[in-house]
């Protein structure tokens, strides 16, 4: 049995379940005499609960200016990646293999993808190799054993670490996914490497953590996701205190042209839908859910400091706009470009520098042939989504982390076909409400780790124990 919404207009009124009067009986909270608004975002986690400490810095705090004399190599610039064999990594390498001038690849880390990672370091000749999968490393080995001159071999967490921390490597490309990528960045950190961050964890979770790491070590945490690379491209050279709102486009996902009353009939295959373009099955269904801009929206007021009054959600369904910002002067200025996540790679990789891009890899964008440009607000009816995620930023500390987790468990389920689609929203609801009890606002490395860890078991035994006991039907 799955958990069951009374119907789709509860969700307008989603608030987290009042501590005071809970009794674990996953019954879905409903506030009452509570309003909405778009701009006002204020859901709370319980009562009396808001922002509860003073964030961390931001790693750019609404202004992006190089510093002098950063630049510590000759020749083309040495990367390791941590990711190799995902969409980042392998983006990634495309870079590489067209920019050999460019860059130059000193290690790489990846999952169990074998096959793959000993094609790159036959390609690519990095002089340190890691595989998690520690059972497979006998087989690396075999697949490499013409190879030379052959290079370290790693396995296991401790080599994904020693990746990241490469002595050569100036830059580290982050594409593992989850809180396993955690300890390498912040190992990435510790070591003097700036990091290209297309992993999210690091800041949904890690913010409060890895950020004032990354200020004690003076490194750059540089945006390889679209979304906060546009952003970051688009606050170059402002002077201080310019950013006055920064404006997350969106596509919508699968069910931006369905009415609300229809949510409720969702199967999995209409959450993969994707109406632009095709993506993993989580991320899909984050776009379809609008999970994926709430949690861009705690990422990008780790990254620019903006308070969540100034951030706001537009949905652009041609996803050509990848963002904008709004200055003091209210002038608006947005980054555009086909959606090809090699750009925003690349800048993370070359910034300050701007790399040449041949028109025959890198379609060049044609506005006369694009036509128009739309935009409309976000129904928080259809994507309470936003609500959670703003609540869980102003909460701040574990709470961001319980919040990525418990969604990224949600997803699962409703992919296995063990809840229903609404009920992402209740499961995430439910876990962070759970979680405000031992709410730590500056958690160490291992309290985030591990609240990680229970939000995602305790999402999972909300399934569990609505077999047992029906909920509010």
């Amino acid at each position: 049995m799955a958990l069951n919404l009374v119907s789709p207009a509860e969700i307008k009124a989603l608030s987290f379940l009042d501590s005071t009067k809970s009794n674990h009986s996953h019954k879905l909270s409903v506030s009452v005499g509570y309003n909405l608004k778009r701009k006002d975002h204020r859901v709370v986690f319980g009562k009396n609960i808001r922002c509860l400490a003073q964030g961390p810095p931001p790693a750019w705090p609404g202004r992006a200016i190089p510093e002098s004399g950063r630049k510590t190599w000759d020749g083309p610039k040495p990367i390791s990646i941590v990711g190799s064999t995902g969409s980042i990594g392998t983006q990634t390498l495309d870079i590489v293999a067209e920019n050999p001038d460019k860059f130059r690849v000193v290690a790489l880390a990846a999952g169990s993808n074998v096959t793959l990672l000993a094609d790159q370091v036959k390609t690519f000749k990095p002089q340190l190799v890691a595989v998690r999968n520690e059972s497979l490393v006998d087989e690396l080995k075999e697949a490499l054993a013409d190879v030379e001159p052959k290079p370290e071999i790693i396995p296991g967490e401790q080599g994904v670490i020693e990746v990241a921390r490469h002595p050569d490597a100036v830059t580290v490309v982050t594409g593992i996914v989850g809180c396993a990528g955690l300890k390498p960045t912040v190992a990435a950190i510790e070591a003097g490497k700036d990091i290209a961050l297309a992993n999210k964890e690091t800041l949904i979770a890690g913010g409060p953590f890895v950020l004032p790491l990354a200020h004690k070590h003076n490194i750059k945490i540089l945006p390889a996701d679209s979304e906060h690379s546009a952003i970051f491209q688009c606050i170059q050279g402002l002077p201080e205190g310019a950013l006055r709102r920064i404006i997350l486009t969106a596509s919508g996902g699968a069910f931006r042209d369905w009415p609300v009353d229809k949510l409720k009939d969702v199967k999995v295959a209409d959450a993969l839908k994707h109406p632009n373009w095709n993506m993993g099955k989580k991320i899909t269904v984050d776009s379809a859910t609008l999970f994926n801009k709430g949690l861009e929206v705690i990422e990008a007021h780790y990254l620019y400091g903006a308070g969540y009054d100034d951030i706001e959600i537009v949905i652009h369904p041609q996803s050509i706009i990848h963002s904008m910002v709004e200055t003091q002067d209210s002038s608006v200025l947005a980054q555009l470009g086909w959606p090809d996540m090699r750009l925003p790679i690349l800048y993370t990789m070359s910034w300050p520098d701007r790399i040449y891009c041949s028109e025959v890899t890198w379609p060049r964008l044609d506005l006369c042939k694009l036509g128009s440009l739309t935009f409309k607000a976000p129904d928080n009816v259809k994507y309470p989504s936003m609500d959670l995620a703003y609540a869980a930023g102003r909460a701040g500390g574990t709470m961001t982390g319980v919040l990525s987790a418990a969604n990224e468990k949600a997803v699962e389920m409703f992919i296995d076909e063990k809840i229903k689609y609404l009920d992402i929203f209740k499961v995430v609801e439910l876990t962070c409400d759970q979680h405000q009890k031992e709410l730590v606002t500056s958690p160490s490395l291992e309290e985030i780790i591990h609240y990680d860890l229970w939000a995602r078991k305790y999402a999972a035994s909300l399934q569990e124990s609505s077999r047992a006991s029906p909920v509010l039907a």
